[in-house]
């Protein structure tokens, strides 16, 4: 599948949606790179509320939340061909809320629960259906918000040098470490950020060396040198992300960080945009470069795509994706004539 994801100049991309009104799960469509336009999506699963999406590191698997009535969980696909059509494997769901994140590496799938407070291990097997949860664990504490009345999981992933699994805990404000032991969560660090701040999001920059923690609550990046031996992490600029005299509500959404290292782009819901960082190169610390209108409202999240020149973000309220041209030298990003209709579209992730 390694050389088939790319048709020419062509990516095959997925949308994660709610489906609570029109939506009828998870979308496939193409980015054609020549032309700089967004193809006709289409179902590509009908699955429950598959809100956030996971590639395997193979291309050949595809993982969704799902939601199935009164029970929440994890869905597994196949991607059968060169077009990206997918082959539900099976589910994994227990009476509950689903997770909001997940992520995959190996033969372990990861999810964060916001509702639960908690975050799932599962297991995959060699033809990548996922096996009931092998560990949970519960994060306990609040914080100062009325939104942090407990723990409120809104992140899982990998460390670059796939050592640890991040968890921010927007609840609790924390970020914390944990690593994989016989088939075990163990927590080894915790980073307690500014309470009130709300922990949502983390990119971490291709070095392995810094990462970018957005917070919802406060609308803020966190610059944070990480600790590759022992898994901590050191705050060492905080730096607002929307615009200081915006008054309405504003809920910070999606950090990710430009192929070549070199940008931060932040999504705002309710101030409707996307801010892009200049990342300087010998400290980490970014600076300030533009915000960029979303096309649409409520940014849930957005996707660079794997040559790096465009972006593409996924618009919930108004149900569209919108294509942005970006350039490379100034990470300033130009919409462009190009936009899809996917209802209450959440998460884009690319082949």
């Amino acid at each position: 599948m390694k050389g088939a994801v790319r048709l020419g100049k062509q990516y095959i991309g997925y949308v994660g949606t709610y489906t609570r009104q029109s939506s009828k799960g998870i979308y496939r469509f193409t980015l054609d790179t020549t032309t700089g336009k967004l193809g006709v999506p289409e179902v590509a699963a009908e699955v429950g509320s598959p809100t956030y999406l996971a590639i395997s590191e193979d291309q050949k698997f595809l993982y969704s939340v799902a939601q199935q009535d009164k029970f929440g969980g994890v869905a597994a696909f196949e991607v059968v061909n060169d077009a990206g059509e997918l082959k539900q494997l099976n589910t994994e769901v227990e009476e509950g809320a689903p997770p909001c994140h997940l992520d995959v590496y190996g033969d372990h799938l990861l999810t964060g629960n916001y509702h639960e407070g908690r975050v799932n291990l599962y297991d995959i097997n060699h033809k990548g259906g996922i096996e009931p949860v092998l560990d949970v664990y519960n994060h306990q504490g609040n914080g100062p918000r009325e939104r942090q009345e407990k723990p409120h999981v809104h992140f899982t992933g990998l460390t670059p040098d796939k050592k640890f699994v991040i968890v921010a805990d927007l609840g609790t404000d924390e970020l914390v470490t944990y690593q994989i032991e016989n088939n075990e969560l163990k927590r080894v660090q915790t980073l307690h950020v500014k309470p009130g701040s709300g922990p949502r999001h983390i990119a971490f920059h291709p070095n392995g060396k810094w990462a970018y923690l957005l917070t919802e609550l406060s609308t803020e990046v966190i610059v944070l040198d990480y600790d590759q031996q022992t898994g901590s992490f050191t705050e060492k600029q905080t730096i607002l992300a929307k615009p200081e005299d915006f008054t309405g509500q504003n809920d910070a959404s999606a950090i990710h960080i430009s192929p070549d290292g070199r940008f931060v782009y932040a999504g705002n819901r309710g101030h409707n945009s996307i801010a892009v960082f200049r990342i300087d190169e010998t400290s980490g610390k970014v600076g300030f470069v533009e915000f960029t209108s979303t096309g649409g409202e409520w940014p849930r999240d957005f996707c660079l795509d794997p040559s790096g020149a465009y972006l593409v973000a996924a618009n919930q309220h108004t149900g569209n994706l919108v294509l942005f041209a970006r350039d490379q030298e100034t990470g300033g990003l130009t919409q462009l004539d190009s936009e899809i209709e996917v209802p209450e579209a959440v998460c884009v992730k690319f082949l």
